[in-house]
């Protein structure tokens, strides 16, 4: 009798026995217990380890194919190929032992990476240690490597398990700085590892490792006397050693640098602030080159060495010219000297393509660490100075190495004129990626000449660069940039053959502001002798703004002795009024008039933390000169125009009548003056927070008898005019210098500004350019666009003063010719009708989407989706207007006066949501997007990813909408609908993403800008 067969449709009831409930007619079929063994070992070949154990407690035909496929497996990874991440948490040391125990033919472990171990096991205490691990290894006889990033487990596999390899790369997880005392490592000479990074651990000595490939050493502690006693690593590639604590000889580096120099497949070699001894290399390289010591490197980098000499990176360089790619200068070394002596070598270098000059280490940026406190953890002792090559230099630098692509220049202050560096020898014709970081004296109309004659340039990217000069420059007759302070130039001028630069930075705050700058060496020591009459000089001569400050001018025999102008204390100074109760103390008014009394409005600071001058205890006037004036005289020249003047004496009237109306009150030094006043000349000026003062500039020399009595100070603070954020607070409000920036290049993709001091950002001829990044820049306010029909992306950043309006609209009045997308992060409120109003009812051919994003820390989700699919929501425009003969809408001035309310021929939406608990707001006409939101998801739907619209404004890849085509079949009725209201639309649309993290006025910190 033939087997019965099973039957295809099962009871929908119960069994009436014991046995198994029966499947209902209407259940799928399971298709998965169905497939061998075999094919299911082959699939469990592409899923996670977690996932396969998962399966174990499925079906007992999965749990016997999981077991089969751990028989045979060779190589298991915990982290399913994600090595930065930490293996399933839940094991102990007998769950990981029955595990690998089911692993017999287990040759390579990859993933050990373990959240925590404890260190020892507890008899009694469930836990994961490291005996527990060891033991779980030694259960598997054909392991040959272990890939793990813990320091006690590698060292106890090392000790124990001698024979297993250290697969991938080690990296500790546990590295800080200053160096944690229980990271500690021992490294054996016999251990099997070809990749060692190490981070924040302290180390014995680096012993002869012949198998070790790449040692990269941050943060390390050598602990004993004679770290490199034994260091031989002969198949060495890569060699890095940053800011490690090691011994301070430098003699006790000759066997580093002579075990490199064994390595002759050295490539790669980097030293920061590593203190060997100078002229080391050289000799160490003239004994090896021709045996192959460093001919093979492709990377060198000096950081921070305290001896290092021209000499050794000279001969590193010459030896390894052949393969030579990249080369990093630490700022002592680069010197035009070096360059110099390379291109009298005559060599070829023509793989080289990266040079950066003025390396300093970005933990040396970064770190808030003192110097001091830098030592103290055992770092050398290294200050660095700024590079002092010079544009000669530089000239040289393309002519040694022709091919270079990518330059970086980090603070060197002797660099001018940027189109200098362009010869017939040097035409930079490769050049690719340019990076400028304080290079203050760099010339910004030089730069942008520059810009202009490189062929190839396609990345610009400047940090603090161009900074704006200080405010008062143009007053006082200062040009602008040349770090020379106002008090320190007049006393370099005046009194060159006294020792004025010890007295002049000892006492600039306590200068008396009314004497003549020319006794400044004299003040003090008439402090305690008495007044004295100045001795007038026949060498004195005038100071008269030059192209570099004060020049020296002598005024000829017979003219007129300057003017003494009449100093006036403020009624809003804190320091005046402690001054002006003094008794016995003579008025102002009583200078002699053939004293040059001046006061500058302002000083210009060569640095921040430079002092400006200030009102000090003054001494005793000097006594009244004879009436014989001398043949030459001292005049300070104050550049003001008659705009100026105008609108000082305006509002010092203006003050002065609320003073007399505010009634008597502090002591004050005397009426203001009225502009019809003939003997106003100059017109006066109000203290700044500076020190700047009142002065009153009049045409006909004063007497005693002349100046008004003194009358009381009036209690009235009047409103500051000077801008917060000027270094010398000129008591009128001057606007900022103008400094352009014009960019015109063929091949320029992308600039990206960081704290640089440029006004304007002019576009001029930039066919390729794609993108501007813009980030604190305080004084950048417009943006003109000439000619750049592909740019795209806009990033503003904390730039205080950007005009937003003028930007936009440069931004829309360009042809819509891409999609665009501007962030925005502004420092103050925002009128957000106005702006609705501006971009909706202006003459822009683009749908326009305004994101407001409240996020604080911000968060970038949205704004990384949004570059995701508004180029879709575009194309699917595009697609209807070319080959469905949708109509196009316009957006020309006749269409602006025919509507000229709100929605302004738009079809204008909001939507809503919180992203990460932080709300957002987009207002927008772009079509089809609502449809899109609301869709179901279809058969392409991806749920691999994270977003969806809880998450984020729109998530396509969640609905399947990878494409324009498969959008269009879901929004099909929209579309007829349109069509048959003869409702248009655009082919470009444009973004404009609002981050008002930073709307109170004080920038947030973002590690994405």
């Amino acid at each position: 009798m033939a087997p019965r067969k099973k039957a295809s449709r099962l009871q929908a009831g119960g069994s009436s026995g014991g046995g198994e409930p029966v499947l209902r007619a209407s259940e799928p079929k399971d298709y998965i217990n169905e497939l061998s063994h075999e094919v299911l070992c082959h699939i469990f070949r592409y899923l996670p380890m977690k996932d396969i154990m998962c399966m174990e407690c499925l079906s007992r035909k999965l749990r016997e194919a999981v077991t089969l496929y751990l028989r045979v497996v060779k190589v298991v990874d915990l982290c399913a190929g994600r090595w930065w991440e930490y293996m399933p948490s839940g094991f102990i040391d007998s769950s990981f032992l029955l595990l690998l125990k089911k692993m017999p033919d287990l040759e390579q472990l990859f993933g050990l990476h373990p959240r925590y171990l404890e260190r020892r096991r507890v008899r009694g205490y469930e836990a994961f240690s490291i005996p527990g691990v060891l033991e779980a290894l030694q259960a598997c006889p054909n392991l040959l490597g272990v890939e793990t990033s813990h320091l006690e487990l590698v060292e106890a596999i090392w000790n124990y398990m001698p024979q297993v390899h250290i697969l991938g790369k080690f990296r500790n997880r546990n590295g800080a700085f200053p160096i944690p005392a229980e990271n500690k490592l021992t490294i054996p000479v016999t251990a099997k590892i070809q990749t060692l990074h190490l981070v924040g651990v302290n180390v014995p000595e680096i012993p002869c490792v012949s198998m070790l490939r790449h040692l990269y050493l941050k943060w390390v502690r050598l602990t004993k006397p004679q770290p490199f006693k034994d260091f031989l690593c002969v198949s060495l590639r890569t060699f890095v050693m940053r800011n490690c604590a090691g011994p301070t000889n430098s003699l006790k580096y000759v066997p580093l640098v002579t075990g490199l120099a064994s390595a002759r497949n050295l490539e790669q070699l980097e030293l920061v602030r590593v203190p060997f001894l100078g002229g080391l290399i050289q000799h160490v390289v003239e004994d090896s080159w021709r045996s192959g010591g460093f001919r093979n490197l492709h990377t060198i980098v000096f950081g921070a060495c305290k001896n290092a000499l021209e000499v050794d990176l000279g001969y590193l360089i010459i030896t390894a010219s052949r393969r030579l790619h990249e080369l990093r200068i630490q700022p002592s070394l680069t010197k035009d000297g070096v360059f110099s002596a390379l291109k009298m070598a005559e060599l070829e270098f023509p793989q080289f393509e990266t040079l950066h000059l003025g390396y300093v280490d970005e933990f040396l940026l970064q770190c808030k660490m003192s110097h001091s406190e830098l030592v103290k953890f055992g770092l050398a002792d290294v200050i660095e100075n700024p590079g002092i090559i010079t544009d000669i230099g530089i000239k040289v630098v393309n002519e040694v190495f022709t091919n270079i692509k990518y330059l970086l220049i980090y603070n060197c202050p002797h660099l001018h004129n940027p189109h200098h560096w362009i010869t017939d020898q040097s035409r930079w014709s490769r050049l690719v990626d340019l990076t400028l970081v304080r290079c203050h004296a760099v010339k910004l109309e030089s730069f942008s000449q520059f810009i202009e004659l490189l062929p190839c340039l396609e990345f610009i990217c400047l940090d603090q660069m161009f900074r704006e000069p200080p405010k008062g420059c143009a007053r006082v007759g200062l040009s602008a940039g040349t770090g020379i302070g106002v008090s320190s130039a007049l006393v370099s001028n005046q009194n060159s053959n006294n020792d004025n630069n010890h007295h002049h930075h000892h006492h600039e705050a306590n200068l008396p502001p009314a004497a003549p700058p020319v006794n400044n060496n004299n003040n003090h020591q008439r402090d305690a002798s008495g007044p004295s009459p100045p001795t007038p000089s026949p060498t004195r001569g005038l100071l008269c703004p030059g192209p570099s400050g004060l020049v020296q001018r002598c005024r000829p025999a017979g003219a007129p002795g300057p003017m003494p102008p009449l100093v006036l204390s403020d009624s809003d100074s804190e320091e005046d009024e402690g001054l002006g109760g003094e008794s016995g103390r003579p008025g102002r008014g009583q200078r002699s008039p053939g004293v040059v009394v001046m006061q500058l409005a302002c000083c210009v600071c060569a640095g921040k933390g430079k002092t400006p001058l200030r009102r000090g205890k003054t001494p005793s006037p000097p006594a009244p000169a004879p009436a014989a004036a001398p043949e030459r005289s001292c005049e300070k020249s104050c550049q003001v125009s008659s705009e100026q003047i105008k609108a000082d004496m305006k509002a010092a009237s203006e003050s002065g009548r609320r003073s007399r109306r505010a009634g008597p009150g502090r002591g004050s030094s005397g009426p203001p003056p009225t502009p019809g006043d003939p003997q106003v000349r100059r017109g006066w000026g109000g203290r700044g927070r500076g020190g700047g003062v009142l002065y009153l500039v009049t045409s006909s020399p004063l007497c005693p008898a002349d100046l008004p009595p003194p009358r009381p100070r009036a209690a009235v603070r009047r409103k500051r005019m000077s801008d917060k954020s000027t270094s010398t607070s000129d008591p009128v409000t001057e606007d900022d210098h103008v400094q352009v920036l014009s960019l015109k290049s063929k091949n320029l993709v992308g600039i990206t500004l960081t704290n640089c001091g440029i006004t304007d950002l002019v576009l001029k001829d930039c066919p390729k350019m794609m993108f501007i990044h813009a980030t604190r820049c305080r004084v950048l306010k417009q943006l003109r666009v000439e000619s750049a029909p592909i740019v795209n992306r806009f990033d503003y950043a904390q730039c205080k003063k950007l005009d937003m309006e003028q930007v936009l609209d440069q931004i829309l009045r360009m042809p819509p010719e891409r999609n665009r997308i501007i962030y925005m992060r502004p420092m103050h409120q925002i009128d957000s009708v106005a702006l609705e109003r501006q971009l909706f009812q202006g003459p822009y051919p683009y749908h326009i989407a305004i994101v407001h994003e409240f996020s604080n820390p911000p968060n970038i989700r949205n704004k990384v989706r949004i570059r995701s699919w508004m180029d879709t929501i575009a194309n699917i425009s595009q697609e209807l207007i070319k080959y469905e003969f949708f109509p196009e809408a316009t957006r020309t001035e006749e269409d602006v006066k025919k509507y000229p309310r709100y929605p302004w021929g738009r079809d204008i939406y909001t939507l809503e949501g919180v992203v990460d608990g932080a709300p957002y707001s987009m207002i927008t006409d772009f079509p089809w997007l609502r449809t899109l939101r609301a869709a179901d998801p279809n058969s392409y739907a991806r749920y691999d990813f994270e977003d969806d619209e809880s998450t984020t404004i729109y998530a396509p890849r969640r609905k399947g909408q990878l494409s324009a085509d498969i959008c269009m079949e879901t929004i099909g009725e929209e579309i007829s609908e349109r069509r048959q209201s003869r409702r248009g639309v655009f082919q470009r649309v444009v973004v404009l993403f609002l981050h008002h993290c930073d709307t109170p006025g004080e920038p947030v910190e973002d590690d994405y800008i």
